[in-house]
């Protein structure tokens, strides 16, 4: 692709991508397979029996809908299976194994394929299934042969073992001993005893185990998510994948729309990053990407991403921030275009300015369509100071590929 030095033309490009998105764009594609290779995905592999509740695991922490779980999964060896969250540009993916004890079916391939692409590995067990030799066994495996490997465990399905017409105790109690008398006896019992049959693992590694109930909410179980912020709260403790802040964001999120939209606005961005690393591509392919991921949000709040609203978001955000913008593209190519020292820095800094300005455009243009919605002038200061925030916190985002952290 030529480098084109004029930023009147460059602007005119990127308005032109954000009107009118190549998605099947060969080379933007190549680009984003080469960029996804060298900044690979981090990866959760779940295990656990037929109806152990992973399932429901992954709904609760992406906040997708069960129907598009389900449609979402795809096969990685016979029987394994992947999700990629969001599907059109991921900041994570799961592993799930078939379900572990199943008549005939034995998980040696599928632990050798997972335990080579794995980052974290979550064991679920239905906490009123004491059966749980086959996944037992497969955690002593694994930690036998890692025993650096940190290790989550939920126990799911908690309500199973409420007696009748019993509620979940609030607040949630689990996360610290000794449990509280009121705790159902039947549950408590169930849960110590699943985790005296796994006893100790081999290796000095962390054990984690969290009771949580991850119901629907026509289910009727208040909350829903009974246990999610526990479950969080250890996959942070043994993990430095940074996992949370990747699909749930801070508590600065305001509502529905943006807690939906940050996993899209980081997953764009993660993959500007990788295509901000390659040489002359991001002139175009950044762009690009930032297009799908516009559009992609003004959908997601039921808004229409024709030109009028593009010239009024730019010219809300100001001249400034829009030349300063061209200005950090163009400057790093010209520093990638130098031999040896200038490759590296260029990359690096080509991937952390695509990554951290695609945030910063992603997070801006949410604020901008949650005020049209609501059918209120947006703020220009204010949409500016949004930007600006969200270009910094997207730096830190982008200093290291989460994939690094492979245990």
């Amino acid at each position: 692709m030529a480098f084109h030095s004029n930023w009147p033309d460059y602007w005119h490009r990127l308005r032109d991508a954000l009107l009118h998105p190549r998605v099947d764009d060969e080379a933007l594609d190549a680009a984003l397979r080469e960029a996804r290779a060298r900044q690979p995905l981090p990866v959760l592999w779940l295990i656990g029996k037929a109806q152990a509740g992973k399932t429901s695991i992954v709904r609760a922490l992406t906040g997708s809908e069960t129907a598009e779980i389900g449609n979402g999964f795809q096969p990685c060896t016979r029987t394994a299976r992947f999700y990629d969250f969001p599907a059109e540009a991921p900041v994570l993916r799961f592993l799930d194994t078939r379900g572990l004890g199943e008549v005939a079916y034995d998980p040696a391939e599928d632990i050798r394929y997972c335990e080579s692409q794995a980052h974290l590995l979550l064991g679920a067990i239905k906490a009123t299934d004491i059966r749980q030799d086959a996944v037992f066994e497969v955690l002593r495996q694994v930690r036998k042969r890692h025993p650096e490997w940190p290790v989550l465990v939920a126990q799911t399905g908690l309500h199973e073992a409420y007696p009748p017409g019993g509620e979940h105790i609030l607040p949630y109690p689990y996360d610290r001993q000794p449990w509280p008398p009121q705790a159902p006896h039947d549950l408590t019992r169930a849960l110590r005893t699943q985790r005296d049959r796994l006893g100790e693992l081999p290796g000095v590694a962390p054990v984690r185990w969290v009771p949580v109930d991850l119901t629907l909410p026509e289910d009727g179980y208040e909350p829903a998510n009974y246990g999610l912020e526990a479950l969080w709260s250890a996959i942070e403790a043994v993990s430095a994948l940074g996992l949370q802040a990747m699909l749930r964001g801070d508590a600065g999120v305001r509502d529905v729309y943006e807690r939906a939209a940050h996993p899209h606005i980081v997953g764009h961005a993660l993959a500007a990053a990788g295509v901000g690393a390659l040489p002359l591509v991001d002139l175009v392919g950044v762009p690009a990407v930032q297009a799908k991921l516009l559009h992609g949000l003004a959908a997601l709040y039921g808004q229409i991403w024709d030109r009028r609203a593009v010239s009024e978001f730019f010219g809300l955000l100001g001249v400034g921030i829009g030349a300063s913008y061209v200005a950090r593209l163009l400057g790093r190519e010209v520093v990638k275009l130098i031999p040896g020292w200038g490759q590296t820095v260029g990359a690096m800094w080509g991937a952390t300015a695509s990554g951290a300005t695609t945030y910063a455009l992603g997070k801006a243009a949410g604020y901008y369509f949650a005020i049209r919605r609501q059918h209120r002038l947006v703020d220009a200061e204010m949409l500016r100071r949004v930007y600006a925030e969200a270009l910094a916190s997207g730096a830190n985002l982008f200093k290291k590929s989460p994939g690094e952290d492979q245990s």
